[in-house]
């Protein structure tokens, strides 16, 4: 949550900084409400292409996060315009739309700026109904928690910039990284599902409490039921940690009660900064099963029931093996 700026007063602002949401949501009509999010970062992969897709699936997620559907994209693009050859800048941009238009919305134009290492990503606005908006302070005590997408993705990163990931592994992370959540999206239209968010750059566990904080509950997590990424606990065990993680793990200090039976390389998953990463959905006891259903029948095939939303306790999280 940022503190100290001013905040403007508007009965038609639904969800704001309040809560460190994915997104803003703006009331228009009774039936109508616009989401507005914006999210770029530096290359995370080495063809330029994909590191176009995997910018943009990753801003078109904040949009599916809060329960709707990307409608209008806006470029933004910073790179060293005397050592990026145009053919890569123009290959960012293509794996950018071609992102944007599997998710059915318009590119618009954007803004470009010089600068000493390429940045991409997206400015996206969507539309929700104002009853269907899922925030990430809405979770229930009882609900379920189901996660969408295997984790790893910052450590298996880091390994690829190594050189010591294999083929296959590399294949599955870009394929993670640059799906859409869309279908999980669609897999939640009519069951009751109470809070959403997707998982990026402060992990599992950053964002987990950040839903637990908003709703001033306890979060429970079962370890052993994470799905993961190919090699990532075989990384994590070899100590290929990326910077992010240690910087969530000390941010999250007293918020976080981890069983001393779970294994350290895969709490190092579970802080692990991920990109383009999956929802995690906080849904009624009664409804989960029926969940899983859908997401399998869209698509989704590493979705997993990872935890339950409990009475508030000391901490924000409790994580069991």
């Amino acid at each position: 949550m940022l503190t100290g700026l001013p905040r403007i007063s508007d009965p038609n602002l639904l969800v704001g900084m309040e809560t460190s949401d994915d997104a803003a949501v703006y009331r228009v009509s009774d039936d109508l409400a616009l989401i507005q999010t914006v999210d770029f970062f530096p290359p995370m992969v080495d063809d330029p292409y994909t590191f176009g897709q995997v910018a943009a699936s990753n801003a078109l997620s904040d949009i599916y996060a809060m329960g709707g559907v990307p409608k209008l994209a806006l470029n933004l693009l910073c790179f060293p315009s005397d050592k990026l050859a145009p053919q890569h800048v123009r290959a960012i941009l293509e794996g950018g739309a071609s992102k944007v238009a599997e998710a059915g919305a318009c590119l618009c134009g954007g803004h470009t700026i010089e600068d000493k290492e390429p940045k991409y990503g997206l400015s996206v606005t969507g539309f929700v109904h104002p009853d269907h908006i899922l925030a990430n302070s809405s979770a229930r005590e009882g609900d379920l928690l189901i996660l969408t997408k295997a984790l790893g993705s910052g450590i298996l990163t880091t390994a690829a910039k190594a050189d010591i990931l294999d083929a296959a592994s590399l294949s599955r992370l870009v394929e993670t990284m640059t799906t859409l959540n869309a279908g999980a999206q669609r897999a939640m239209e009519g069951l009751a599902v109470h809070g959403c968010t997707d998982i990026t750059g402060f992990g599992l566990l950053g964002h987990t409490a950040e839903m637990a904080a908003g709703s001033d509950l306890t979060i429970r997590l079962m370890a052993s039921c994470l799905p993961l990424l190919p090699q990532a606990l075989e990384m994590a065990q070899m100590g290929i940690i990326p910077a992010g993680a240690y910087r969530n793990r000390d941010h999250l200090k007293g918020k976080v009660c981890m069983s001393p039976a779970v294994p350290l390389e895969l709490a190092d998953i579970m802080y692990d900064p991920q990109t383009a990463g999956g929802l995690l959905i906080s849904v009624a006891p009664q409804d989960g099963e029926r969940l899983l259903e859908a997401l399998g029948e869209q698509g989704v095939k590493d979705a997993r029931l990872i935890g339950e939303v409990c009475a508030p306790e000391d901490e924000l999280i409790l994580v069991d093996p």
